[in-house]
């Protein structure tokens, strides 16, 4: 789910406003011709007619500002023939001042627009890694209700280090969600390792603990001769059975996943032994085991990342994910989604995240 304006709509309005600004050179210019021909001999008022071009090249590109520093020449032309002459010292200076700041101004608004370019390019790579790296769940998998949201710290960015991703097994549904340590484009590498490595093994091993493991191996494989300690990823990995009222789920470092229950509240499914956060079971010794939680039908399970605990207020309070999830009940996963994204970016100060942030809610619908 993405919160953000469609690029079309983005593109329409910044249209709109581009006709609605060039006005306001056109006028500058005529108004300060008009008082200038009209003032009185010692007033002279053609140094203003630079703030055309000037303003024309915050928001448009060269050549509509090359041609309001042009129409801004011709207009106090205009005015040294009327009130003087060409060769009167005074005007000529102006013109060529004119004409000095009109060619400055329509550089600058040629290294602005090329600058924008590699912004849009830059920002399509982003759009594309996102939909190749974090690939967006299906709203059904299996028997499962599902919904997903990513909200980027970066008001231009699409995907960081949290990360993901559902697959379907012969007997049930695999998740996980996980949040890189770090940020730019190693966490983004390293995300996209390991959500490689889960859609490879999610299918083969057989025990949640096998695939816990494969993912360890994978990381910590790419860290050799690197810094351990350094860069780890916390993960939830869980497996949904089709026909159990269960989930199971290890955890390697990672915020405790939240269950709403029909019945009404929000229980953390904190278990009892967790394990170290991938790429480091290295550097301590630890046993991978898989915790069983109720699961039962009508229950939503919310998975997500520290983005979403760590966000403040103006006076620095953490948000209160399982108190506002808590009242929540009977609200479908994409409900559930859409109500706490917009209540997380009403309570961040400036409507702003200071990390990124991804939810996953699961459903288990009541039978038929």
């Amino acid at each position: 789910m993405d919160l953000r304006p469609s690029s079309l709509t983005r593109h329409h309005r910044s249209r709109q406003a581009s006709h609605a600004q060039l006005v306001a050179p056109f006028v500058l210019i005529a108004v300060v011709m008009v008082v200038d021909v009209l003032a009185p001999p010692e007033v002279h008022l053609g140094p203003f007619l630079a703030a055309a071009p000037a303003m024309t090249a915050s928001f448009a590109g060269p050549r509509m500002t090359a041609f309001v520093g042009l129409v801004a020449v011709l207009a106090q032309v205009v005015v040294s023939t009327t009130r003087t002459s060409l060769t009167d010292l005074n005007h000529t200076f102006q013109i060529i001042a004119l004409i000095m700041i009109s060619v400055f101004v329509t550089f600058f608004a040629h290294l602005r627009e090329v600058h924008e370019k590699e912004m849009v390019q830059l920002r399509t790579v982003a759009e594309t890694a996102q939909q190749v790296v974090l690939r967006p769940l299906r709203d059904r998998i299996g028997p499962l209700e599902v919904a997903s949201v990513y909200l980027a710290a970066a008001a231009e960015a699409r995907i960081g280090g949290d990360l993901y991703a559902a697959a379907r097994t012969g007997t049930g549904t695999r998740l996980i969600i996980g949040d890189v340590r770090g940020k730019g484009l190693e966490a983004v590498g390293d995300a996209a390792l390991v959500l490689g490595a889960f859609r490879a093994s999610a299918h083969q091993e057989t025990e949640l603990t096998g695939l816990v493991h494969y993912l360890e191996a994978a990381v910590s494989a790419d860290l050799d001769g690197g810094d351990h300690g350094e860069s780890f990823v916390t993960a939830a990995v869980l497996e949904i059975p089709d026909d159990e009222p269960v989930l199971r789920l290890v955890s390697c470092g990672h915020p405790p996943p939240l269950v709403l229950r029909g019945s009404g509240g929000a229980v953390g499914l904190e278990v009892a032994r967790p394990a170290p956060p991938l790429g480091l079971a290295g550097l301590v010794t630890s046993t991978v085991t898989a915790q069983t939680f109720p699961f039962g039908p009508g229950d939503v399970l919310l998975l997500y990342t520290d983005g979403v605990l760590e966000a403040r207020d103006r006076a620095g309070t953490f948000y209160p994910l399982a108190e506002r999830v808590a009242a929540c009940g009977g609200r479908q996963p994409q409900a559930l989604l859409d109500h706490l994204c917009g209540d997380l970016l009403a309570h961040a100060a400036g409507n702003t995240l200071d990390d990124d942030a991804a939810m996953v809610a699961v459903r288990r619908p009541a039978p038929r």
